[in-house]
């Protein structure tokens, strides 16, 4: 892993609450975004920004507002092999090693509204993984997406959930998330082994087959406002097609599998 930069005291506060956002050329949204989460009222909140080497000045900014913010900011500069899963499961270890005791997983384009992360929090009360979801009832996405992207978001989702055999969760490519510590720990991130938005799909399929509370709360997915999507049709197909690898790797674990931590 990365050398983590580290602009953060030592963690005083008995709830250690780390929001993980990956970036790459995110300079237009960074800002923004550190502000709103910074303004949340949240005992305990950090946030850790993994930028994976963002050729626009992205890792820069995030290092300006890591010294607003000293104690609440931390920035993790990836160099070499770039990918969603490498730079999630960096940014992971990293706060889980800094104690936190929960960790919020989202984007930094504003499709992941800030003001819902104490509500996903809040729902850790009585699960081990809470997903923000579009497609349980009051869940709801942009009203410019047109059919086309509709049907492909619909279908992918229930593809995955067809081959996985997946139950109970409606919305498995989310990438909007909040976990326990112990359930993060308990997946040994080291069978993490996806790269793409596949990772999405393959983190709730180890949690779900390793027996975690699962529990999916309504959000409203608005399209980014700024800066280019990196969800490509390509990038779709690849994730339709790992999705058999994450089942070969993975359909034989049990509860008994996960990684017990003293």
């Amino acid at each position: 892993m990365a050398p983590l930069k580290n602009h953060s005291a030592p963690l005083k506060t008995t709830q250690a609450v780390w929001v993980v956002i990956p970036t790459y050329n995110e300079a237009g949204n960074l800002p923004a975004m550190a502000a709103a989460i910074m303004a949340l009222q949240s005992p305990g909140l950090h946030l850790l920004f993994v930028d994976d080497d963002s050729p626009d000045g992205t890792g820069e900014l995030a290092e300006e507002q890591a010294q607003r913010f000293p104690e609440r900011i931390a920035v993790l500069h990836r160099r070499g092999q770039r990918g969603l899963g490498r730079a999630y499961v960096a940014g992971f270890r990293a706060v889980l090693e800094r104690g936190a005791t929960a960790v919020v997983q989202m984007d930094c384009d504003f499709s992941h509204q800030p003001a819902d992360v104490p509500r996903l929090l809040a729902g850790l009360a009585e699960a081990d993984l809470v997903i923000g979801s579009r497609y349980v009832p009051g869940g709801s996405v942009d009203s410019r997406w047109g059919v086309n992207r509709k049907l492909l978001s619909a279908w992918a989702n229930f593809y995955a959930r067809a081959i996985l055999g997946l139950r109970g969760v409606r919305d498995v490519t989310a990438g909007f998330r909040a976990w326990r510590r112990e359930t993060l720990q308990g997946l040994r991130l080291e069978r993490i082994l996806s790269q793409g938005y596949v990772f999405q799909i393959e983190m709730t399929y180890v949690a779900w087959r390793l027996g975690y509370t699962i529990t999916e709360l309504p959000i409203f997915f608005p399209d980014r406002q700024v800066g280019e999507s990196k969800m490509t049709l390509p990038v779709k197909f690849e994730a339709a097609v790992r999705v058999w690898d994450v089942l070969h790797r993975h359909h034989r674990l049990t509860p008994a599998d996960r990684e017990r931590r003293r």
